[in-house]
């Protein structure tokens, strides 16, 4: 009997992870879409601290951040990117264990000739936790884009 309902718990998790969709991506007058009130999303935009993180700078114009941002994009595993504008992309990140989406957007501000801000939001599509798994992500690729 323990084994049935292990079994239907995890099968209900996995196909719900699959197929969440992301509600309103994109740019609304230049904003990012909020965060839930879970903490399983972080934005530069945030006005909390428990979902604020910083925005990437970039010493250099807005295409070259963004070529830089896509090759490292192209770097990671498990990504599907969805929308790819001048100001905006917008990517799928699959966990490779239960496949749940999160997803990665990326948006280009202060297009001045020396200096562009990304603005970025990384949220998982279900649930309540993700064990700090968007912050990360976003932090790791910082690190790639200032190396």
């Amino acid at each position: 009997m323990h084994k049935i309902f292990f079994i239907l718990l995890i099968s209900s998790i996995i196909l719900t992870g699959c197929s969440a969709t992301m509600p309103n991506p994109g740019i609304n007058n230049s904003q990012l879409a909020p965060c839930p009130n879970t903490p399983n999303c972080v934005s530069s935009q945030a006005q909390d601290e428990s979902h604020y993180i910083e925005p990437i700078a970039y010493a250099g114009s807005q295409q070259e951040a963004r070529l830089r941002l896509l090759q490292i994009i192209e770097s990671e595993k498990r990504t599907n990117i969805i929308t790819e504008r001048e100001d905006y992309i917008h990517i799928e990140f699959t966990s490779a264990l239960f496949r749940f989406v999160d997803d990665v957007e990326f948006y280009f501000s202060g297009d001045k000739a020396d200096k562009t801000v990304i603005h970025v939001r990384s949220a998982s599509r279900v649930g309540r936790s993700d064990l700090g798994v968007n912050r990360k992500r976003i932090e790791r690729i910082r690190s790639k884009f200032e190396s």
